[in-house]
């Protein structure tokens, strides 16, 4: 039985995700978190809190990592701790440093923090010679107005240390981009009370289909897991609406994907105890990397990989942090298959009543989750405002995104938001 430190996490699908995982493994966990309360309000009713399970549960700043690293020393000399992990974005560079500290498995902290970093991997991946978009980042907004001008509209403009899509525009005019540049401007600490940085990464609009790929790294060999594709909506924002796996793509867009994503996380060195997800964007002129981040995939797009292949990347993502060889190994599930749909609300007030009563009774569906009347609701501008999913497979081939959309269609028909 081996015990992980587990450095705060997301209070979404992987919270209970992770904790299934190293269960399941065998091992068991310490939490640790700088605000226990963050994690007592999110539990769907009638669910066991994921952190009942935890060994032990302790408070520390886990936004001070200088003065984290000494104590997190002396829980290690008593624990005694094989591996560090988090699900959550603004904390991988924080568990990447204390498994340093610790001497224990895990990717480079440096490697990390460019990969969290927007701006950053736009400059790793750039030095390596991999093509991208042109793009500037400047934090003053004489500076910023020029370099839009320069790399020219329409444009990308994105917070440099931000995830879920929070704040990613397309800006079409430089009043659009005094306006966001404003709300970034009021909007100085994360949900995490971390101090944002000041900094507006411009880019070079891209165009085509994204899709991401999979990956599972490990004793310095990266493993292809597959590619997932993508819809996107709520212009001008980027929120995903629904994934599939595996993306309808030629052999050939596939094969491009993956290369490109290899270039990446070797140019950013994750190419040990790592799982990532690499967003790719499949433009004319060849596919270019989006974002590079250095966890498992969200959105439940883990939960489509295991229901078409096996695989669990929850479970590979503990094996890697423990220094183990994950297993890989595809199983037949008797799905071809997965595709997830999000209720995305397109304005704001109170949730009244949404359709999709007897809706997991429907065939092929695999999951279904629903917001309750008299939530507040507000219009989407990021992947944080879903009024819930519906998960579907197809055992015959790649009909499982045309029956998620099937059944959205019920569902949007019934929404009555006052």
């Amino acid at each position: 039985m081996a015990h992980l430190l587990v450095v705060e996490s997301w209070v979404g699908s992987m919270s209970r995700l992770l904790p299934r995982a190293i269960r399941e493994g065998g091992h068991e966990f310490t939490f640790l978190t700088r605000d226990l309360h963050h994690y007592l309000r999110s539990v769907p009713e009638g669910t066991a809190h994921p952190l009942l399970g935890a060994r032990n549960v302790v408070t520390a700043e886990t936004n001070d990592v200088d003065a984290l690293l000494p104590e997190v020393e002396r829980l290690h000399s008593v624990l005694g701790f094989d591996g560090v992990i988090t699900s959550c974005d603004y904390y991988l560079p924080t568990a990447a440093r204390i498994a340093a500290r610790l001497g224990l498995p895990g990717p480079g902290p440096e490697a990390v923090e460019n990969a969290c970093r927007k701006d950053a991997t736009r400059r790793v991946l750039a030095d390596a010679g991999l093509p991208g978009p042109r793009f500037a980042v400047h934090g003053e907004w004489a500076d910023l107005a020029r370099a839009a001008r320069e790399i020219g509209y329409p444009l990308v403009a994105k917070p440099v240390d931000l995830c879920a899509g929070m704040y990613v525009r397309r800006i079409e005019h430089e009043a659009e981009l005094a306006e966001l540049f404003r709300l970034l401007a009021d909007f100085p600490v994360n949900a995490r009370g971390q101090r944002r940085t000041p900094a507006v990464l411009l880019e070079e609009f891209l165009d085509g289909p994204e899709v991401s790929v999979e990956t599972v790294s490990y004793a310095g060999a990266v493993h292809m897991v597959g590619v997932t594709d993508k819809s996107v909506g709520g212009a001008p924002a980027f929120v995903e609406t629904g994934h599939m796996f595996p993306a309808a793509l030629s052999l050939a867009d596939l094969e491009a994907a993956e290369q490109t994503t290899l270039g990446a996380l070797k140019a950013l060195g994750l190419t040990d105890a790592v799982v990532a997800h690499t967003e790719i964007k499949l433009t004319s002129a060849g596919p270019r990397v989006v974002e590079v981040n250095p966890r498992p995939a969200g959105n439940r797009i883990t939960e489509l990989v295991r229901h078409v292949t096996g695989i669990d990347l929850a479970a590979a993502f503990v094996d890697v942090a423990l220094g183990r060889r994950p297993d890989l190994g595809r199983t037949d599930t008797g799905l071809r298959s997965a595709a997830i749909g999000f209720l995305v609300p397109d304005r704001e007030g109170t949730l009244e009543a949404l359709g999709g009563g007897r809706l997991a009774e429907e065939t092929g569906v695999l999951e279904v989750q629903l917001a309750e009347p008299g939530k507040a609701v507000k219009a989407a501008g990021s992947n944080n405002e879903y009024l819930g999913h519906v998960m579907a497979g197809d055992p015959e081939g790649l009909g499982a995104r045309d029956r998620v959309e099937r059944l959205l269609v019920g569902l949007r028909a019934g929404l009555v938001i006052r």
